[in-house]
């Protein structure tokens, strides 16, 4: 890695981290400057805004993402509900530290991101899961019987609905504040509920214990 390219993973780190801390409309340059010890002006020389921090720190992520879970999907030696465990595990250790806030900041401040991320999230459902629960179905360990894109849409739909402060307040408070668990929490259990729902017996049975 050059020394030019370590400073700029640096940079992104710092500045993902405080976007995360935050929110991407509470960040300046200056608290990014700050994090990283170094001043404004040197900051500009590699990035020349905030916005375009905000993009590179999510195609870091997006790049990792997409990198680990074709890593398990291509991976002929894991069964069927591991690799179903481990990449919902993956993309739920990468999603869920983007808390609603800072989502809603990224619709509102920051638009072209929030859509190229949303696209991001369906297209990755629908290419990566749809060709999981293809191998389900084929190994026998998912219910034939069910829309292989039903399912997927589910998924995204849970996704992108569960990132998102609108959907949530179109209810009740009590249920609002009955939501008050980690993020990480409710990918695990919704992923649950709707991926114990297509299994088989044999594949269930596996999924809960891997």
């Amino acid at each position: 890695m050059s020394k030019k390219t370590s400073i700029e993973a640096k940079i992104l780190e710092a500045a993902y981290r405080l976007f995360l801390q935050k929110g991407y409309r509470h960040t300046t340059m200056d608290d990014i400057a700050q994090e990283l010890g170094m001043s404004k002006k040197t900051l500009y020389k590699y990035y020349p805004g905030k916005l375009e921090l905000l993009s590179a720190s999510f195609e870091v992520l997006k790049t990792k993402m997409t990198a680990k879970v074709e890593a398990i999907l291509d991976n002929r030696y894991i069964s069927f509900p591991l690799k179903l465990k481990s990449t919902l595990t993956v993309i739920a250790a990468h999603l869920a530290p983007i808390n609603p806030e800072l989502f809603e900041d990224l619709r509102d401040h920051a638009p072209e991101i929030w859509e190229e991320l949303t696209a991001y999230i369906n297209e990755s459902a629908y290419l990566r899961f749809a060709k999981l629960i293809e191998q389900g179905v084929s190994q026998g360990l998912v219910n034939p019987r069910i829309n292989v894109n039903l399912i997927v849409l589910l998924y995204a739909a849970a996704v992108q609905s569960l990132l998102d402060p609108k959907f949530y307040s179109q209810f009740p408070d009590s249920m609002q504040k009955g939501m008050k668990i980690p993020p990480s929490d409710i990918y695990d259990q919704a992923i649950s509920i709707i991926y114990n729902g297509i299994l088989t017996d044999e594949a269930r049975n596996e999924f809960q214990n891997a």
